[in-house]
């Protein structure tokens, strides 16, 4: 496949455009654009996609159509994934619908395996993941997955529908969230996540490399302390220090949320997401004695790239 592809993934958050061209074997990215839709909110604990949500996503989409016109991506190459809010919501089928009619754009409805398959050829295709295991971790909205592999294979991998979204609505009653709120939401994580420890105690990963948004902002939020500049945009492999993980979650455990948005590296639409992130990553690192941080700023969309593309 050589021609320009356009890529949308309809996270429950944020939705990602990205056009490609395929030159000489290697992907050259032409325009790429993330808006907030935040179809999740207020909906995703009931299975719905709200009215609001709906008329957020169509506005991002109809940006996206512009762009993809713009940029001559034919219909039949542009591919539209939706994730977690999408596949779970009992009017999924009346969203895409809605979606197609008022822009053209055609949705898939993915699979949390899909979904895992897909971000980790992304991740592999930003980070040198190297040949020893490591645990893959994508925190979205609605789903998290985790995979385990190396830079050649899967070894095993599950999506778990409890995203940053459904987090927050289920746990995050106080900002700053109380230590009983704290204790609950990590009992969550515990008796969620038994299958992640059981496959970790089969692969003993010794790193965990993070893919996708919050990974991101904890990346700006250390490059903003170490150097006062962002993390320049044409790298895509990280190494996140464990110490300044730690600094950074806890200033963002600590305090509300006009207290994140001083943060250095913050940005609006995670400035409340990221503290039920940061405890999950908390979470695994600590009861599964991972002690590196490697960061991937490729996911999703650039796994489906990598596919359509035969990398």
């Amino acid at each position: 496949m050589n021609s320009r592809l356009g890529i949308i993934d309809l996270g429950t958050n944020t939705f990602h455009l990205l056009i490609a061209d395929k030159k000489d074997g290697i992907v050259v990215p032409v325009f790429q654009e993330s808006r907030p839709a935040r179809i999740g909110l207020g909906g995703i604990n009931q299975r719905m996609i709200t009215e609001e949500a709906s008329a957020r996503a169509l506005g991002v989409l109809r940006f996206f159509r512009e762009k993809l016109d713009e940029f001559q991506v034919s219909q039949d190459n542009t591919f539209a994934f939706g994730t977690s809010a999408v596949r779970n919501a009992d009017n999924s089928d009346a969203f895409c619908a809605e979606m197609l009619h008022e822009t053209g754009i055609r949705i898939t409805v993915i699979d949390g395996n899909r979904e895992a398959e897909y971000i980790y050829k992304g991740v592999r295709s930003g980070a040198a993941i190297g040949r020893e295991p490591a645990l893959i971790m994508d925190i979205g909205g609605g789903s998290v997955e985790f995979i385990i592999g190396n830079n050649a294979q899967i070894f095993w991998k599950q999506s778990f529908e409890i995203g940053g979204q459904r987090l927050i609505e289920k746990f995050m009653r106080n900002d700053p969230l109380s230590p009983a709120d704290r204790r609950n939401l990590y009992n969550y994580f515990e008796e969620s996540l038994i299958p992640l420890a059981n496959a970790v105690h089969q692969y003993a990963p010794r790193k965990l490399v993070g893919s996708s948004g919050t990974f991101d902002t904890l990346v700006d939020i250390d490059f903003q302390h170490r150097t006062q500049n962002r993390a320049p945009r044409e790298q895509t492999d990280f190494n996140l220090p464990l110490e300044e993980f730690y600094r950074a979650f806890s200033i963002i455990v600590s305090g509300n949320h006009d207290d994140r948005m001083q943060i250095p590296g913050m940005i609006t639409l995670r400035a409340d997401m990221i503290v039920v992130a940061v405890c999950l990553v908390d979470y695994v690192l600590k009861t599964h004695r991972i002690s590196e941080i490697q960061v991937s700023s490729y996911a999703l969309k650039e796994g489906v790239l990598a596919e359509l593309f035969d990398l």
